[in-house]
């Protein structure tokens, strides 16, 4: 059976009469931003949510990590009735319910990696423009990377970022 979609209205009232609300995104996602109360169990550990007969809500940032493992969520819960935040905690923010911020948490480990990629892109293809021709070939091994960090899901560079001294301050 396939958890059904709530709004996050009716998300609200269904926690409100004793559902449990799951963050499935990872650990630095939820240490930046989430609902108050809500339990994070990643999606890599979502085997471990612990058989309860309450209903279950599961959420991501965007609705679109639960959409695409939303068998996999109703599996884990265990034969208890399964929903999916619509929207997820962007949605639930956007209708004016209370989300917990620590903007002293780094950005999310997927953005971090956005915008280094991004930047060295344009670091690469301005200096190849202006400085030297050979820049261009920073431009290359960036893309070469994300190629192969979409074709095997073993990012080099998410390595690196997680390294840089504003990422040590993620609580688990």
């Amino acid at each position: 059976m396939t958890p059904t979609t709530l709004s996050p209205a009716d998300a609200r009232i269904a926690i409100d009469a004793g559902a449990r609300l799951v963050d499935i995104r990872g650990t630095d996602e939820y240490a930046r931003e989430h609902i108050r109360d809500a339990l994070n169990l990643p999606l890599e550990r979502i085997g471990d949510l612990v058989q309860d007969e309450s209903p279950v809500v599961f959420h991501c940032r965007s609705g679109m990590r639960t959409a695409a493992n939303a068998r996999q969520l109703a599996d884990a819960a265990h034969g208890a009735p399964a929903y999916i935040l619509d929207g997820g905690i962007d949605a639930w923010r956007g209708a004016g319910h209370p989300t917990v911020v620590d903007r002293a948490q780094p950005l999310d480990m997927m953005r971090q990696v956005q915008i280094t990629a991004g930047a060295l892109v344009l670091a690469g293809v301005v200096l190849g423009l202006f400085v030297s021709p050979a820049f261009f070939g920073v431009s290359a091994f960036i893309g070469a990377g994300l190629t192969y960090a979409g074709a095997t899901g073993w990012c080099g560079m998410t390595k690196v970022v997680r390294l840089m001294p504003w990422n040590w301050r993620v609580t688990a």
